[in-house]
C-alpha cells in the first residue's frame, strides 16, 4: 500500500489536533499539514496536492463545500462536522465518509479502513459541482462531454448534466483531462467514449457510446487523425 498523503483542514486547532493524534496510528498516512480556513487550504491543496483532505464544513468565511468548488483537482474527502444536517449532505454529494465531532476511535478507524481501500482502488481523479442548488462528486472518466457556455463549461456525464464555472481552455490544460481532445472551439469530448469514426463531405465526424455525433473542426482534424493512428 503506497503512502497516503493527508491535509488536516478545521477552524478549530485543537480538533486539528486530535485528528493528527489519531492518524500517528496509522503508519500508511502522512500528514502534509493544516489549514484553518478554505483560503489557506485552496493554496496548500494546490502546491502539495494531497490524497486525502479531512474538511470541515462550517468554517468562517468560505465552507468546506465552498472550497471543494473552487478546485479543478479535488482530492478524496472525509468530511468532519459537528452538525447532523451536515453530514446528511455529506452523503448527497457522495463524500468518501463523513465524521462527526467528537470523533470516535472506532468510527475513525471505519473512515480509514475505507480511505484506504478506495484511494488502493485508484478509481480516478474528480471534481466537486454545485448547480441547481445540488452537490455532485463526478469522475472525469464518466463525462463523455464538455460543451462551452459563455464563461462556464458544461459537463455531460450519464444522462446528467452541469455547469461548471471554469473555461475549456483550463480545463484542456488540466493534466486530469488528457483522455479529452478539443473537437472545436465549444467542444471536449473523451476519447475513451468514441464508438466510430467517419468522413462526411471532407469532416470527421465523431460518434460516441452515448449517442451523440461531433463534428471536429478542420483545423483539428488532422491533429486527431495522427492521434488515433497512434
Amino acid at each position: 500500500m503506497r503512502n497516503i498523503r493527508t491535509l488536516i483542514i478545521d477552524d478549530e486547532g485543537g480538533a486539528r489536533q486530535e485528528l493528527i493524534r489519531m492518524l500517528k496510528g496509522y503508519p500508511q498516512f502522512t500528514v502534509l499539514g493544516e489549514a484553518a480556513n478554505a483560503d489557506e487550504a485552496e493554496q496548500l491543496i494546490g502546491l502539495l496536492k494531497p490524497d486525502l483532505i479531512f474538511l470541515d464544513i462550517q468554517m468562517p468565511g468560505r465552507s468546506g463545500f465552498g472550497l471543494l468548488e473552487n478546485l479543478i483537482q479535488v482530492p478524496q474527502v472525509i468530511f468532519v462536522t459537528a452538525f447532523d444536517h451536515y453530514a446528511v449532505q455529506a452523503f448527497e454529494v457522495s463524500a468518501m465518509d463523513y465524521l462527526m465531532k467528537p470523533v470516535r476511535e472506532e468510527r475513525f478507524k471505519n473512515a480509514i479502513d475505507k480511505a484506504i481501500e478506495k484511494i488502493g482502488s485508484n478509481e480516478g481523479a474528480a471534481i466537486f459541482v454545485k448547480d441547481k442548488g445540488k452537490h455532485y462528486f463526478i469522475k472525469w472518466k464518466d463525462v463523455h462531454l464538455i460543451e462551452s457556455v459563455e464563461n462556464y463549461a458544461r459537463l455531460f456525464f450519464g444522462r446528467e448534466q452541469v455547469l461548471l464555472k471554469t473555461s475549456l481552455n483550463k480545463l484542456e490544460e488540466n493534466q486530469d483531462c488528457q483522455r479529452f481532445f478539443r473537437a472545436s472551439r465549444s467542444i471536449l469530448f473523451n476519447l475513451d467514449y468514441i464508438s466510430s469514426v467517419k468522413k462526411d463531405d471532407n469532416h470527421t465526424l465523431v460518434e460516441l457510446v452515448t449517442g451523440e455525433q461531433i463534428r471536429i473542426s478542420e483545423r483539428q482534424a488532422i491533429k486527431f487523425r495522427n492521434l488515433i493512428k497512434q
